[in-house]
Order: structure tokens, then C-alpha cells, then sequence
């Protein structure tokens, strides 16, 4: 799973969670209403059930408390007391306009309605008396429902559905318009990761999000143009020097060699071949980089032994005349093992060349450098070591973390490492392998180079 791809799945996962939550707090306020109606009830409110308490009968008269007349007055509210005839024997407040006695059937119709306008609360009371406490209008609304039991759960059933197949319907929106999004977004972000890594990609100009295809497009092109024509730069400044370097080179060597010229001639002589064979160098390294950056040099795999091959490359080095101020030395972790890859002979022996002359060039007071090869966890590795001045901490992170780093060098410095350490990287990553760059022990510098096995 890509990064794009992981993207869209958070942001999947993001809007679930949001659903879920959603869902959450609104059955939390569902419940906090339910409870807070429940705590604002009228029979807590207004208990006639207490206030009937405060009702007494005392040889055969009826009186009510200071408790019962105060709840009546905080309400507005007017009170009687029913015998079981129906009759009104005691009231206090009550309208003048009602009746003073009720049938049965009045009761019962005021019980679980209103009496002539009047919400009432009722409660039967011990002696089989009836208490009536009646509010004023609009204060107190009565619903009285009668459901049958098969009805309440067709009801509840119904009620599940409902709530499952909103949800689904919910869900399932939100995930199609992501996948339409997702849809949309990702060539675009395709695009951007590939132009991030220079591998520009022409997007369809259509949809929605024509416009930001064809501003990538565009930018596409202005990077294709751009790389293309340093490309052609390097290659046609780089053949235009190699004439003039080869005609320096061979009249110095033919100095050099000219014995009847006084020695501190031909000293200089040597001193122009050298630095003109280095000239020469930098310049087959830019145009080998720039190959490998732009894909325009193809691999020429095959099965190689790697341990020949590093042997290969220290031998061409010492065979090339090496300076007395250096040792070169070859060691194999596992002697006699034959170690095989697949890969470019010429390009890695290019690689291991330069990470060699790397610690010649940047060590002229010297140094040993040690070439070991062996395996690792099924892979070939060759690690090119040296005990020189090393590298600074900063430009070893820049190395490993594949930064340019030539803006991470002084500019009055006089041995750069750049285009040689580049190089090494860039055919390495060419052949699905790694490098690391490390401090050696006690001093110097160590480079590990990893290369799949076969």
C-alpha cells in the first residue's frame, strides 16, 4: 500500500469514526433528555400524592395543613376530595362553576383527561376517597395512549430498521463520494509524487480537475525541457573539452618523458598529466551521472563473481601506479567462497574505483585503505575503509540521507566530496543495492556498499 493509498484509507476511516461519533453523541443527548424530563416529571414537581397527606378527617370534619395550602398556592392551584359517592367534601379554591358531586363516569373521564378545561391529578386515598388537584390551563398537558402489545413491537422492530438503514445509507454515501474523490485525486497525486522524483507523467485534462492536471502537465514539460537541455549542455561542453584535454595530456606525458628537458620541467610536466587525467575524470564522472540520473545509460547485467571483481578494481588501481604514501590492501571476510550477483561490470568497477581514489584524493598526507569483501544476510557486500582525516558529522548525514551535498561544503574547501561519492550512490541504487557512509574506527572513513545476491 502506497502512500496515496494510505491517505485515502485514513481518510476513510476519519469519516467512519466521525459517523460513529456523530451517532454517539446524539444518542448521549437522547438519554440526557430523557433523564432530565424524567427529573422534571410533574409528580415531582407537584406530588398529589403528598399533598393528600396533608389532608386529614377529624370528626367529620375535613382540614388541610400549612404544607397543603402553601403547595396549592406556589401552583395556582385549587384542591378537592371526593367521597366514594362522588360527592365533594371538602375544597379549597375550587372553581365556583363546578359541580359539587360526579358521577362514575365523570371520574373516569377527568382521570386520564381534563375536567371542563382543568388538567387534574387524582389519587385514591386510603379512606376511599378520591383527591382532585386541578392547575390552571396550559400549565400541564395530558396524552393519555392505549397500544396494543403485537403493535409496540412492530414498532421497536420498525424503529431498528429504520435507525440501521439510515446508517447504512449514511455510510454508504460517504464512502462513494470518497471513492469518487479518491478517484479524482489520485493520478493527480500520483503525478506530484512523480515529478517530486523526476519522472514527469502526462495527466488526462478532463473531469472536474482538468485544470490542476494541466497545471502539472505543464509544469511536466517545463521540467522535461529544463532537464533535457542541461543534459545536452554537459554532453556538448563535456565533447567539446575532451579534444583540447587530450592534446594537454599527450604533450605533457611526451615532457614528461623528455629527458633532455631539466627535471623541475618535466616535474611540472607530470604535475599537468596528473591534474589533466583528474580534469578528465570529473568530466566522464558528470557525463556518467547525468546518464544514470535521466535513465540514458542502460544496465548490462550478467552473473558476476563479486569477490574477483573487487579484486578486480584494487589491482587496476595499484597496477596504475599508486603513490608510496598509500597501502592498498584486499581482504575477503569468507576466503575461498565464490560470491555471485547480477549486475553491470563496468559500472560497478566505476563505483568501487571511485570510492578507492575517494580516500586517495581527500588523504594526500596519505593513509591506508582497506578493501573488504564478503556476505551478509544473503547479501554481497564490499565495505572500502580508510584511517584519513574522515568526513565531517553533517556531510555523513547528507550522504546517507541522499541530500546534495555540495551545499553542504565550505566553498574555500580545498578536496570537495561530491561528484565522485554521488556517482558510487547512483550506481548502487541502479542496481537495487544500498550504501552507507560511517566514521572508521579510530579515524577515517568507512563505506559499506550492499548488493543483492544471486
Amino acid at each position: 500500500m502506497n502512500t496515496i493509498q494510505r491517505f485515502f484509507r485514513r481518510y476513510i476511516f476519519s469519516t467512519v469514526g466521525i459517523v460513529l461519533l456523530f451517532l454517539f453523541v446524539n444518542i448521549a443527548l437522547i438519554f440526557t433528555i430523557l433523564v432530565v424530563g424524567s427529573m422534571s416529571n410533574s409528580d415531582v414537581v407537584f406530588s398529589v400524592r403528598q399533598f393528600s397527606d396533608h389532608i386529614t378527617k377529624q370528626g367529620g370534619d375535613w382540614t388541610a395543613d400549612d404544607t397543603a395550602l402553601s403547595m396549592l398556592q406556589e401552583k395556582s392551584a385549587w384542591a378537592m376530595v371526593l367521597s366514594e359517592n362522588g360527592d365533594v367534601v371538602w375544597q379549597q379554591d375550587m372553581p365556583k362553576h363546578l359541580p359539587k358531586s360526579y358521577t362514575s363516569t365523570e371520574i373516569a373521564s377527568f382521570s386520564r383527561w381534563y375536567l371542563d378545561g382543568y388538567p387534574v391529578k387524582v389519587w385514591t386515598r386510603a379512606d376511599g376517597c378520591l383527591t382532585v388537584v386541578g392547575f390552571q390551563p396550559r400549565t400541564l398537558v395530558k396524552f393519555y395512549y392505549a397500544l396494543e402489545w403485537p403493535y409496540i413491537g412492530m414498532l421497536f422492530t420498525g424503529g431498528i430498521a429504520v435507525f440501521l438503514i439510515n446508517l447504512f445509507l449514511i455510510l454508504f454515501l460517504l464512502l462513494r463520494n470518497t471513492r469518487k474523490v479518491e478517484k479524482a485525486m489520485t493520478p493527480i497525486l500520483q503525478g506530484i509524487q512523480d515529478l517530486s522524483h523526476g519522472r514527469p507523467n502526462r495527466l488526462q485534462e478532463q473531469g472536474e480537475l482538468a485544470e490542476i492536471n494541466a497545471g502539472l502537465n505543464r509544469a511536466a514539460d517545463y521540467m522535461r525541457k529544463k532537464d533535457n537541455t542541461r543534459a545536452e549542455w554537459i554532453r556538448g561542453v563535456s565533447h567539446d573539452i575532451r579534444t583540447p584535454l587530450s592534446m594537454v595530456l599527450g604533450y605533457a606525458s611526451e615532457l614528461e618523458d623528455n629527458h633532455v628537458l631539466p627535471t623541475e620541467a618535466r616535474k611540472q610536466a607530470g604535475i599537468i598529466r596528473r591534474e589533466s587525467e583528474k580534469m578528465k575524470r570529473l568530466i566522464d564522472d558528470l557525463n556518467l551521472t547525468t546518464k544514470l540520473e535521466y535513465a540514458l545509460q542502460p544496465l548490462h547485467p550478467k552473473t558476476l563473481d563479486w569477490v574477483e571483481l573487487c579484486r578486480q578494481a584494487v589491482s587496476e588501481v595499484l597496477n596504475n601506479g599508486l603513490d608510496s604514501r598509500y597501502t592498498l590492501t584486499f581482504t575477503e571476510m569468507q576466503p575461498g567462497r565464490p560470491l555471485r550477483l547480477v549486475g553491470d561490470d563496468g559500472l560497478l568497477l566505476r563505483m568501487l574505483d571511485n570510492l578507492i581514489r575517494n580516500s586517495i584524493t581527500h588523504n594526500p598526507q596519505g593513509c591506508t585503505i582497506t578493501v573488504s569483501v564478503g556476505e551478509t544476510d544473503g547479501r554481497c557486500l564490499c565495505t572500502v575503509s580508510d584511517d584519513g582525516v574522515g568526513i565531517p558529522a553533517p556531510l555523513l548525514k547528507s550522504l546517507n540521507l541522499g541530500n546534495n551535498i555540495s551545499s553542504t561544503q565550505e566553498s574555500n574547501e580545498k578536496t570537495e566530496h561530491g561528484l565522485g561519492l554521488k556517482l558510487a550512490a547512483q550506481i548502487v541504487t541502479a542496481h537495487q543495492g544500498t550504501i552507507r557512509f560511517a566514521d572508521n574506527t579510530p579515524h577515517g572513513l568507512k563505506v559499506s556498499v550492499y548488493l543483492p545476491g544471486k
